[in-house]
């Protein structure tokens, strides 16, 4: 079985009622549908969509703007009245509508009056399903008038009598903001005693001699125009001879017994009492047969004034206020009425009919007194608008039947009393539109299981199609017992399981056609703690262990947090935290309190929570140190305008002494539940006088402060609203910068809440060119950060100012910051290209700087685009890399580092902005003159033999030039042949005979010694020595003369010593084994030299060290020279 929903049938079961009355809410959109594309071939009758308030208060020193837009397929055409008749705006000159648009500007600046252009406007936008109207707006200009003279006289009276200085300010528009100061421009100081009435005057209960000074001076601030007019001064003597006596309270204001008082729903109520007397009375305040309203009542000028803000007829009623002093009191009622202009209950809606189908138009205001209900169709009184047989008028209700398309029109309400009016278009468009549904398609939709599950089907068209569901590709039933299907295509699962996944399909359909989605619905395990954390008590330094086991659904991934006392937990190291613990180690008494585990997922989250208490014996009681306690009995007095005075009575100190008190705001209105910080005062405080910002609802709370730390916050104070004022600041970071070559995007930061001063926070927005002699163009716009001008000429500098507003009035004028339009890419191209080769790797560009205004945008430099030519083979063969170099700034040369010698490079010049590069100059070719070649790419040795060798080797990868020939170096090394003669025969025959000779010579001259005989060999040698057998020099390493004269040349430039310890080819080629008779000589142990000398042999090919036997020591000796 199939699911329908009927357009105007709804199923829901009790205790789901909230959430049917949101759908409901929601579906009311679909009689005009917001989707762009859908708005794109859809005819539409007209609709207001931004209009001038009825009462439309302007500047007289600027243009006046009366805005009316509207929109409607095909695009409306505007047209205007004023008082009553047609405006012709073609006939003033003064007079222009902006395109696209029918806002009309008045230019007043460059001449005429506002006062001429003062009358009531109405704005209609035509085409051809309707016309829409705006309201009757009353347009006029501000007025700020002049004091009328008048000589005032100066007042003396005795100490304790009372005053009324009157102030009696001119009537301007909008009414004046009165003020009382001195000459100085300093607020006069008011209290209980002396406080400024509702109507400007200045009441004294009573005065003293202080009160004595001669520039009592009342004010007039006039928002609007920004001016400030000033009353003659008023001189005041009170003399201090005698006081007055002790009297009762008296009424100043209001007189008499009884008074009343009317005021309109929605505002806000003041009530005024102000009483005189000795000592000062205090005013209280009480509603006869009812109570104060607690969360719309403020008392504001020391309790003489009650506000009630958001009045209804429910605060009618009587209200009394007392004045009482220590001789008695004073009563006064105040009888108040409540009036009501016309408010909405149902305003009419728009509403999409197909033809032959039948619909209501209900308009329902109500008022004290009651509205009448006037209709008006395309701007006419339907009581002479053209007759429709489709319609009929009964009473608020127009009951449509058989419409045809004919029927399309816009339809006014018009409800209205003594007090005031409404008007709201509703226009009726017959169409003949097949279903469409607005919904994305296959959107995943994950619920927790046992949670309600709501599938949306948004859906439009004329006639209003019939919404089915369907459940996976078969098209199984959906019964009706199971979902609930709502009016705007929504369904519902109320407890969805796990046998509720699936695909959903939702199918609309009407008498024109039919379309269809499909959802996709995910059903998730919910998130369970399966081990919760314990009640712990332990002793202070022990440890404890909290366990939170979490069970969950294994595609989603929780998040385990632990919180202490709903808070982070403590940055300290004592606490550690695993996967399923919390461990506390060496608690502490500040540790002691409620403990938390929270799991969290992307679809649910739980908690489970356990208290710690640490306990530890205590011996003797020790003084306690700790934070102090908060303050406490916070009260407000002093309440004026911008600053209030607060008194608290500080808690307990705990032992040490409080060394400051910390303020702290919440502002209700703007950021409930956020405090920031207001003052610091000294610990010896109770009081502080406090600033205030105009339109903030104020709380404050206090905090104790003592060595130890800072106490918990004070209980907040009641509520304080300040008036609202003037922006007093204009937004900061205005900037002008165009994203397209013919617009300016205007963005500033936006004033928060706070700064805002009061209600309808808005921006004028202006600008003209900086070098034209054009006037500023202005638009308000709301609380927005940017605003896009449209249709600028390109990159053209604008002045631009973005000053703030509100209800109240302007902010100061702002300064005027430079912007520019929209960059484009650069038109032409650098000139006059000239390449200065100044080496084989460098060389400097030259070339003549584009004209300015070609640039069109912010000039970044210039940049060059180098290559390398190639040939045209090797230009298929590989991609030409072109390399780029940029040139901050307006440069007209550069210089091209890194280039390869001997090459043709080919380059050319662009011109560059922030929109990107202009065209590039004409291509210039150069070539770099040869450098030196690199290295061959290889060297090898090929057949070596004992007496030569063969070399091959590859070009330079660089050549660099025409090769003209290769340089070969070489140095041979020297090795020796080696014999080991300690093996030849001979050798050790002469040895054994030298051994046995020295052995017998030894022998010899023992027994000479014994027998006392000098030995004379050592003699004869030293008087005898033969040069031939002289030992090695140690200086230089040569033995005796044999040495070669060139062995003591070093080394040439450049040569070194090889490490094989043989000499090389262009060292002396004589060494003592060159005397050898192939032998060569060795050393003995003791250091003599072992061998004959004789001629000079052949030299033998070096053969380095693949010789088997060990170097010559002799060899080893030359190779250190």
């Amino acid at each position: 079985m199939q699911l329908k929903i009927m357009p105007k049938k709804k199923h829901f079961s009790a205790g789901r009622v909230p959430l049917i009355l949101f759908l409901c809410q929601m579906i009311s959109a679909l009689d005009v549908p917001l989707d762009s594309k859908l708005l794109g071939d859809l005819v539409q009758p007209p609709t207001i969509t931004q209009q001038s308030p009825k009462d439309y208060i302007i500047d007289p020193r600027e243009n006046i703007v009366i805005q009316c837009e509207a929109k409607g397929k095909p695009p409306p055409s505007f047209s205007w009245t004023r008082n009553g008749t047609h405006f012709d705006i073609d006939k003033d000159p003064l007079v222009t509508m902006k395109p696209g648009s029918g806002t009309l500007v008045i230019n007043i600046m460059s001449e005429g009056k506002a006062e001429t252009y003062e009358g009531v406007y109405q704005c209609t936008a035509r085409n051809e399903r309707g016309a829409a109207i705006s309201n009757n707006i009353v347009v006029r200009p501000s007025r700020s008038p002049l004091w009328t003279k008048e000589r005032l006289e100066p007042i003396t009276l005795r100490n304790g009598q009372s005053l009324v200085l009157p102030c009696r300010p001119p009537i301007g528009l909008p009414p004046a903001i009165i003020f009382w100061m001195d000459n100085s421009f300093q607020r006069l100081p008011q209290s209980e005693r002396v406080s400024q009435g509702l109507n400007g005057d200045l009441y004294f209960s009573n005065v003293l001699p202080e009160d004595t000074r001669e520039d009592y001076i009342c004010y007039a601030r006039f928002n609007h125009t920004q001016t400030i007019q000033q009353k003659q001064p008023i001189s005041l003597k009170v003399i201090s001879a005698k006081p007055s006596k002790e009297r009762p309270p008296t009424f100043l204001t209001p007189e008499g017994n009884e008074s009343l008082k009317e005021e309109l729903r929605g505002n806000v109520l003041s009530l005024e009492c102000i009483a005189e007397g000795l000592p000062t009375p205090i005013i209280y305040w009480i509603k006869e047969d009812g109570t104060l309203p607690v969360n719309r009542t403020f008392y504001q000028n020391f309790k003489k004034t009650l506000q009630i803000t958001q009045v209804s007829e429910a605060d009618s009623g009587n209200y009394q206020c007392i004045a009482k002093n220590t001789l008695g009191a004073v009563h006064h009622t105040i009888s108040v009425t409540v009036k009501a202009a016309p408010y909405w209950i149902s305003a009419p809606q728009n509403l999409v009919l197909s033809p032959g189908e039948n619909g209501t138009l209900i308009c329902r205001a109500n008022g004290n007194p009651k509205p009448r209900i006037g209709w008006l169709t395309n701007g006419v009184p339907v009581e002479i608008a053209p007759d429709d047989p489709s319609r009929k008028i009964d009473g608020d209700t127009i009951i449509f039947s058989n419409v045809q398309e004919r029927s399309s029109a816009v339809y006014q309400c018009n409800a209205s009393n003594e007090y005031g009016y409404l008007l709201a278009n509703a226009f009726v468009n017959v169409l003949a539109e097949p279903p469409r549904i607005l919904t994305s398609a296959n959107i995943l939709y994950q619920v927790i299981a046992n949670r309600p599950a709501l599938l949306d089907c948004a859906f439009f068209g004329s006639p209003l199609p019939t919404i089915e569901w369907f459940k996976g590709t078969k098209g199984s039933a959906l019964h009706e017992d199971i979902y609930v299907l709502h009016d705007n295509g929504t369904l519902e699962i109320p407890v969805a399981q796990k046998d509720s996944t699936g695909t959903y399909t939702c199918v609309a359909r009407n008498k024109l056609g039919m379309a269809k989605n499909e959802v996709h619905l995910e059903i998730k395990d919910p998130t369970r703690i399966i081990k919760q954390p314990e009640y712990a008590v332990v002793q202070r330094g022990s440890k404890v262990s909290f366990e939170c086991k979490v069970k969950h659904d294994n595609t989603l991934i929780p998040t385990i947090m632990w919180l202490k006392d709903n808070g982070e937990l403590p940055n300290d190291e004592r606490f550690s935290v695993d996967k399923d613990h919390l461990v506390v180690t060496d608690v502490s008494d500040d540790d002691g309190g409620m403990y938390t585990c929270a799991a969290n997922t992307t679809l649910d989250s739980v908690s489970a929570s356990a208290v710690l208490r640490v306990v530890a014996p205590t011996p003797t009681p020790a003084p306690v140190y700790d934070v102090p306690n908060p303050p406490f009995d916070l009260e407000l007095t002093n309440q004026l305008d911008k600053s209030v005075q607060l008194t608290w009575t500080p808690g307990d100190d705990n032992n040490s002494p409080i060394t400051k008190f910390i303020i702290e705001y919440e502002d209700a209105m703007h950021e409930a539940g956020i405090w920031h910080h207001q003052a610091e005062v000294s610990g010896t405080q109770t009081t502080a006088q406090l600033t205030l910002s105009p339109y903030v609802n104020y709380s404050f709370r206090v905090m104790a402060e003592n060595s130890i730390g800072r106490s918990v916050p004070s209980e907040a104070s009641e509520q304080y609203l300040t008036k609202a004022a003037e922006p007093d600041q204009n937004p900061m970071t205005v900037e002008g910068l165009g994203t397209e070559p013919d617009n300016l995007v205007i963005t500033w930061k936006p004033l928060n809440g706070f700064e805002s001063n009061g209600p309808g926070l808005q921006y004028k927005v202006s600008w003209r060119q900086k070098d034209g002699d054009d006037e500023w163009t202005s638009v308000v716009v709301a609380n927005v950060s940017k605003y896009i001008v449209s249709g600028t000429p390109t990159f053209v500098p604008y002045l631009i100012k973005v000053q703030a507003l509100n209800d109240v009035g302007f902010a100061p004028e702002p300064a005027a910051v430079m912007g520019h339009s929209g960059e484009d890419l650069p038109m032409v191209a650098p000139g006059n290209v000239r390449v200065n080769v100044v080496n084989s790797t460098l060389a400097e560009v030259h070339w003549d700087p584009v004209p300015l205004k070609s640039v069109r945008g912010h000039l970044q430099g210039y940049r060059i685009y180098y290559w390398k030519a190639q040939s045209s083979s090797k230009r298929n063969r590989r991609h030409i890399e072109k390399k780029i170099l940029t040139f901050q700034g307006n440069k007209t040369h550069g210089m091209l580092p890194g280039l390869q010698p001997y090459s043709h490079y080919v380059l050319n010049v662009r011109v560059v902005n922030g929109k990107g590069e202009g065209p590039a100059s004409t291509d210039r070719g150069f070539h770099t003159p040869e450098g030196v070649p690199s290295a061959p790419s290889s060297l090898k040795i090929v057949n070596p033999t004992l007496d030569s060798l063969t070399l091959e080797w590859d070009p330079p990868s660089h050549p660099n030039g025409v090769l003209t020939e290769y340089t070969l170096r070489y140095q041979p090394t020297m090795a020796s042949r080696q014999v080991d003669i300690a093996t030849q025969g001979w050798f050790i025959g002469l040895m054994c005979a030298v051994a046995l000779l020295i052995l017998i010579l030894l022998i010899v001259c023992f027994i000479r010694r014994n027998k006392g005989g000098k030995y004379p060999v050592k003699e004869k040698e030293d008087a005898h020595a033969d040069p031939e057998i002289q030992p090695m020099k140690e200086d230089d390493g040569t033995f005796g003369e044999y040495s070669d004269a060139e062995d003591h040349k070093p080394l040439k430039k450049g040569s070194r010593t090889p490490s094989d310890r043989t000499v090389k080819k262009e060292d002396s080629d004589d060494s003592l084994v060159d005397y050898g008779e192939g032998v060569n000589g060795q050393f003995n142990e003791d250091g003599s030299f072992i061998g004959q000398y004789s001629g000079k042999k052949e030299k033998e090919p070096a053969e380095g060290n693949e010789s088997s036997e060990a170097p010559s020591p002799v060899n080893a000796m030359n190779s250190f020279v």
